[in-house]
C-alpha cells in the first residue's frame, strides 16, 4: 500500500501544469492554444512574457525535484525500496506528460525531467544540464538541446545510479525523444526554429 500511495502522490504532483497555471494567474492565453500548443516554458515564452516563462520553467523543474525528494524521504517509513522510488520518479514524469488536472494534455517534460534527475543524483542532473547548455550555446535550438541531453542521460546515469534508477532514466529519455518527434522531423527537414527566430 505504501508504494501505491507514493506512486499516486508522485503522479498528482507531476500533474501540476505550471505553464497553464502561471498563464492563468498572469492573464495569458492557455499555452495549449497557440504556438506549438505545448504547455511548457518555451511556448509560454512566445507570449512575450519572460517572467511567466521563467516561473513555468522553475515550477516544472521544482515539482520534479520535490516529488522524488518526498518519495525518497517517505519511502523508509512506508516500507518502499529503490524500485518504488524509481517508480515514483517515472510516475511524476507521466503526471507531467498526462496531467489528470488538465485533460491529460501535458508538456514534453524537459524541465520536469531535469528536476527528477537532480533529485536522483545532483551530479547526474548537472551533467545533463551541462549537455543541454553546451548544445544550446552552439545551436540556439532548445529542442535539439533537449534531445542531446536525453540521449546522453542514460550514459550519465550508469555512472551515478544503481540499476533500478538507470532503468527509469532510460524510460524517461525514450519518452522525451517520443514527445519531440515533431521537432525531430523539423530538424531533419531543416525547419526547426532556433531561439532567436522563435522570438521574432
Amino acid at each position: 500500500m505504501g508504494t501505491i500511495a507514493l506512486l499516486l502522490i508522485s503522479y498528482l504532483i507531476g500533474s501540476l501544469s505550471f505553464a497553464v497555471m502561471v498563464s492563468r494567474v498572469c492573464g495569458l492565453p492557455d499555452p495549449r492554444t497557440y504556438g506549438s500548443c505545448n504547455p511548457g516554458a518555451t511556448n509560454v515564452m512566445r507570449s512575450g512574457k519572460k517572467a511567466a516563462a521563467a516561473l513555468t520553467l522553475l515550477g516544472d523543474g521544482a515539482k520534479g525535484w520535490a516529488a522524488v525528494f518526498l518519495a525518497q524521504h517517505l519511502a523508509p517509513g512506508w516500507g518502499v525500496g529503490e524500485m518504488g522510488i524509481a517508480g515514483c520518479a517515472l510516475a511524476t514524469f507521466l503526471g507531467h506528460l498526462y496531467p489528470v488536472f488538465f485533460g491529460f494534455k501535458g508538456g514534453k517534460g524537459v524541465a520536469t525531467a531535469a528536476g527528477i534527475l537532480i533529485a536522483l543524483n545532483l551530479w547526474l542532473g548537472l551533467a545533463v544540464l551541462a549537455s543541454w547548455v553546451l548544445t544550446f550555446a552552439m545551436s540556439r535550438i532548445s529542442s535539439l538541446s533537449a534531445l542531446v541531453a536525453a540521449v546522453l542521460a542514460p550514459l550519465y546515469a550508469s555512472l551515478f545510479l544503481s540499476k533500478p534508477y538507470v532503468g527509469t532514466v532510460v524510460v524517461l529519455s525514450v519518452l522525451l525523444v517520443i514527445r519531440h518527434r515533431a521537432n525531430i522531423r523539423n530538424l531533419l527537414q531543416g525547419k526547426e526554429s532556433g531561439f532567436k527566430k522563435a522570438q521574432e
